[in-house]
This record gives C-alpha cells, structure tokens and sequence, in this order.
C-alpha cells in the first residue's frame, strides 16, 4: 500500500495528536469545538490529523476549553515556527535523512534551487492568498532547507527541470534572470546535477507530472513523492517505486547534458 502523507510526527501531527487527546478527555465532539471556535467540524479533524495549521483565535479558544493549561499554546509556537505546510512535514522529515534527492520538475524552479524574490512570487501567487508573515516564514524555512546541499555527508541531488519552467516570470524578468543565474551556481557544487529537458521533445517520459525520488536507508532504499492539487502522498510498493524511478533516469538520458544546460541556463538568464 502507498503511503498517505498523514504518517509521520511533525509539529503539526503533534499539535493534532495532542488537540485530540484533550478535546477526547474534555468529552467534546469535533463539531463542538468547531461551534466554539468558529471552525468547521471538517477543519478540526484536519488539524487533529496535522492536515492544517491553527490560525487565528482558535489555539487560544480551544486550550482553556478543553483544560489543556497552556500546553496547547505552547505547541502551537512550534507549529507556526516550522515555516512549512503542514502536509509537507512528512516529505522534509524524510528529506532529511535521504542519501539521494532526485527531482523532476514541470512547472517552476523548485524549492531547494529558489532565490529569496523568486519563493516570496511563488507564495505571492497562492490561491487563496496568503497573509504576509505567512509568506516571510514560509521563505525564509524554504531557503534554510537548501543547508542540505552542503551537510556532511553531503546527499547527491539531481535535477530535471523543463525548459518552460524556467521561463515563468514569477516576481518579473530580473527576479526570473537572478534565480537562473543562482541555478547555474548550483551546478557547480559537486553533489549537485541539473539537467535541462528542452522544450522540443518528440518523446517524454514525464508526461504524468512532477516528483521526487529519495534514496533512503528505510523503505527498501527508495521513496516517491508526488503532489497534486489537493492530495500528496508517498510510493513505496516496489512495482510502483522502480516504475517512477525508471521513468526518471528516462527523463535524465533524454534531456541536455549537466554541460549543455549550464550553457543553456546561462543563455536564458542572459536575454532577460
């Protein structure tokens, strides 16, 4: 069975377990909670799940409701400091302990190779929008992740990125051009390998969309992720992972050369 992002204890998990635990003790129902908190019942089972963060009012409300005695408060510092999504608590924490990081990328520039101007655009750009120092938190956690390039042992991490995608003008034309040029810094660093698929291609073989392979030293040695629009979730059935991992070094033999998109990236950011 693929695993569903809800496995794992991040600060959220934590933060849903334990709003569970009171709530179950105080004897109140999900709805009530959502009554006195100006929740949905659905939204509270989501952030009993780590689904959802706690906004607003309702860790305040919900602690002495349910005779927490400020360890729901306490907690929730720990959810809001975590500077992630969170859904996106399970794949870091398997991130981090990854000897291979192997993404393909179809839309935009990822995470781990974003400026600071390029991943406050892309957060600028959710929808529904986010508050402002949601977005600063988020930034400054999405480039304290890329620390990963230079731990020890240094993890080996590959690229594929589609041309298209690093041409999306996200922040404008000089926020576009800094990224790229921070992109071809990137591939200079020895664990590091970005490859370009061009944009003519008669064949592709990532047609399905965007993920990301881990090489691991659980989960028989590789673990898929894989995001969409409402859902995120984890491949580890070995059919299915040596099916994503076979369509990735497809992916790797039909795009540009690590030396021919160095040399294409440098042309992109120059006609900016």
């Amino acid at each position: 069975m693929n695993e569903k992002t809800e496995q794992g204890f991040g600060a959220a998990k934590t933060f849903g377990m334990m709003l569970r635990f009171y709530r179950e003790r105080a004897k109140l129902s999900q709805e009530a909670v959502g009554k006195a908190t100006g929740y949905s019942k659905s939204q509270v089972a989501m952030i009993e799940r780590g689904l959802r963060h706690p906004k607003g009012e309702f860790v305040p409300i919900v602690d002495p409701l349910l005779g927490a005695q400020g360890a729901l408060l306490k907690l929730a510092e720990q959810v809001v400091t975590s500077g992630v999504a969170a859904w996106f608590e399970d794949y870091l924490e398997e991130e981090k302990k990854a000897v291979g990081i192997h993404k393909y990328d179809c839309h935009l520039i990822p995470g781990l190779l974003q400026t600071h101007e390029y991943a406050r655009a892309v957060f600028h750009s959710a929808v529904p929008p986010m508050e402002d120092d949601d977005i600063d938190v988020h930034v400054a956690a999405r480039i304290k992740r890329q620390e990963l390039f230079f731990r020890k042992p240094a993890p080996l991490v590959t690229f594929v990125l589609e041309q298209s995608g690093l041409t999306k003008p996200l922040g404008g034309p000089d926020v576009l051009r800094k990224n790229l040029l921070h992109v071809r810094e990137c591939a200079d660093l020895r664990n590091v390998s970005i490859q370009v698929m061009p944009g003519g291609q008669w064949t592709h073989a990532g047609l399905s969309g965007s993920f990301t392979v881990l090489e691991t030293n659980e989960h028989r040695g590789r673990l898929i992720y894989v995001e969409g629009q409402v859902g995120r979730y984890f491949v580890t059935e070995p059919p299915d992972v040596a099916v994503v991992a076979a369509r990735y070094s497809e992916l790797r033999a039909q795009s540009l050369t690590p030396e021919d998109s160095a040399r294409l990236i440098e042309k992109m950011a120059q006609g900016l």
